[in-house]
């Protein structure tokens, strides 16, 4: 390739391309995975990076054998590149989004799949009647969310769990709310008066799947109390642990944003307290030239909702206080209970 001589003597210009290309190799291991990747021949790639590296005058890869290893100056470019290529991302992600050239600004969501439904509509509700806006919401995995996260197909992930810090681009988890948990149910016959936990003996419960933290806090807690649980399910789908709830075969152990409604109209007849257990919940962003300017506003307000949602409990379910006491009773060594919620204040 033939470049102006002023251009060659002053070093002004760089070749974006066969720098993107770089990236590719050092991020699949090797010109072969990443000629595959980019459905281009590993001989044309190899003579690109070959090119890159006589302009730069440096060395990126040292050659082992069939291994490549970044030199120092191939992490520091590995750097830049990275950088470049969420900027050209970004770029793309702005002018060729569906509804740009009508000034429209999609919100693209990412939802951890078992997180609650209730929580989700919440979070875009306050779009829902904007024109201006445009909402879509995908399901999947915590990792796989973050990767799209990280390439700019997803602007804000949902999750019960905070991302592990680190990683390229920058990372930001921001709590949306702590929300209580109960043990809720239509049972017929409960005897509520022993208190938890002993009012739990022979009560079949409907469980979180064991990787949840809310799992693992109930399950510590009951080893504390030296009690043990009679499992009867285990589901990582909150709108099923609601039905199941409901069924009055047993009581089902969910953070009280799943059974928001049903407090809401008394369908439930069972709702115990647990001392010390919670939900939280996370927005999930990376850092961004251009960040979403949605993002901002739903945010601020799921977090003034969910306040609003815990604090109206105690002025709307007074009853709960003789089960927190006795809760506390029953397990000394236990935390202590936060504070609890109940009902939600109706929206106009």
């Amino acid at each position: 390739m033939d470049f102006p001589k002023t251009v060659r003597e002053t070093g002004d210009w760089l070749n974006y391309h066969h720098l993107l290309r770089f990236r590719a190799i050092a991020r699949e291991g090797g010109v072969t995975r990443a000629a595959r990747v980019l459905r281009v021949s590993a001989s044309a790639l190899s003579e690109q990076l070959a090119e890159l590296e006589e302009w730069l005058g440096e060395c990126l890869f040292d050659r082992r054998g069939r291994s490549m290893v970044l030199t120092d100056a191939g992490r520091a470019v590995l750097n830049h590149a990275d950088a470049i290529h969420e900027s050209g991302a970004e770029l793309l992600d702005l002018f060729r989004r569906p509804g740009a050239q009508k000034k429209r600004r999609a919100l693209r969501i990412g939802a951890v799949a078992p997180l609650s439904k209730n929580l989700q509509f919440d979070f875009i509700e306050p779009l829902l009647t904007r024109p201006d806006a445009a909402i879509s919401v995908s399901a999947g995995s915590f990792d796989d969310l973050l990767v799209r996260l990280r390439s700019h197909d997803l602007d804000v992930v949902l999750s019960e769990a905070p991302a592990p810090p680190g990683g390229s681009p920058e990372v930001f988890n921001q709590v949306l709310g702590e929300v209580p948990a109960y043990l809720v149910g239509r049972m017929r016959r409960l005897d509520e008066s022993k208190g938890f936990p002993a009012c739990l003996k022979d009560v079949p419960l409907f469980l979180p799947a064991r990787h949840t933290p809310l799992r693992e806090q109930f399950e510590l807690l009951l080893a504390q109390a030296g009690v043990e649980a009679e499992v009867r399910g285990e589901v990582d789908d909150m709108a099923l642990l609601r039905l199941l709830a409901l069924s009055g075969k047993g009581l089902a152990l969910t953070s009280a944003i799943v059974v928001e409604r049903e407090l809401d109209s008394d369908r439930l007849r069972q709702v115990i307290p647990l001392p010390g257990l919670s939900v939280r919940f996370h927005a999930v962003t990376v850092r961004r030239r251009l960040p979403n300017p949605w993002i901002e506003e739903v945010v601020s307000g799921i977090q003034e909702r969910i306040r609003k949602f815990i604090q109206t409990v105690e002025e709307t379910q007074p009853q709960r206080q003789s089960l927190r006491q006795v809760s506390n009773r029953t397990l000394p060594n236990a935390k202590k209970v936060r504070p609890e919620t109940g009902r939600r204040s109706r929206r106009p």
